[in-house]
């Protein structure tokens, strides 16, 4: 269970029921011009092969549409299923069942297989933590993940590229990378706010809303340029103390 509505925040379910209509229009007029179009053809046995995969598309694409736009509980545990297998394929990989060279040198710094039991896997279980927490409902997981992927990520880049200037009291990081993580997670967190918002999905008071977000993505990177990176892995203690600031911050 995620935590309670916010006194701001309201909820509109209307929407999703308008996009469940239309989609379902535009499929039975698809379908009924294919019907009409194949009708007409003297060698019906030419076109037959192609109905099948034409149905499937149509199939899945109203599958993923009702999940996308719907309110029920359900939705947030089919959208995790895309993180749960990329983690059951982290964990094949980084226990050595099976063997990708690919895979681990595009996830990992050292290229041994163990590390996607670290990083990679803390990040996708984050992925599935907030989906299911927090699906749609809450800023919280949104700013989350937010401060995680573009945050933390392009903190990892801008670091690298112009970190030559370390933090005092960590050499291993550096005030590019910081400053970095805290624009680009602010960004990212309010963009994604106003993306939700724009759907309908709530309404926010948008002064109080950035106010509060500057100080998630503060917390968020003051955490991240502390010397705990032997202890803490960064894609556990950033987003959970994103949460925990969020959840202080919009409550």
């Amino acid at each position: 269970m995620g935590p309670s509505p916010m006194p701001f925040l309201a909820v509109k379910n209307s929407v999703g029921l308008h996009h469940h209509c239309d989609f379902t229009r535009r499929c039975l007029q698809s379908c009924s011009r294919f019907r009409h179009s194949h009708s007409t053809k003297r060698h019906p046995t030419e076109s037959e092969p192609k109905i099948g995969p034409y149905i499937v598309r149509v199939a899945i694409h109203g599958c993923l549409a009702n999940f996308q736009d719907s309110a029920s509980t359900n939705a947030r545990y089919f959208a995790s299923l895309v993180p749960l297998v990329n983690c059951f394929r982290l964990l094949v990989h980084g226990l050595s069942l099976v063997s990708n060279e690919g895979l681990v040198k595009s996830v990992t710094r050292e290229g041994n297989p163990e590390e996607l039991l670290k990083g990679p896997l803390y990040y996708v279980l984050v992925l599935i933590l907030c989906a299911v927490l927090f699906w749609r409902d809450s800023p919280i997981g949104l700013i989350s993940v937010s401060m995680m992927c573009a945050g933390d990520g392009v903190a990892d880049i801008m670091g690298r590229k112009f970190g030559s200037v370390k933090i005092l009291y960590n050499k291993k990081k550096s005030w590019a990378g910081s400053i970095s993580m805290f624009v680009f997670g602010f960004l990212a967190s309010v963009g994604m706010l106003y993306y939700y918002s724009v759907l309908g999905y709530f309404q926010l008071d948008w002064v109080s809303t950035v106010q509060r977000v500057a100080f998630v993505s503060l917390a968020a990177t003051l955490v991240e340029s502390l010397p705990i990176t032997e202890l803490v892995d960064d894609n556990i203690c950033v987003p959970l103390v994103s949460m925990a600031a969020a959840y202080m911050s919009f409550s």
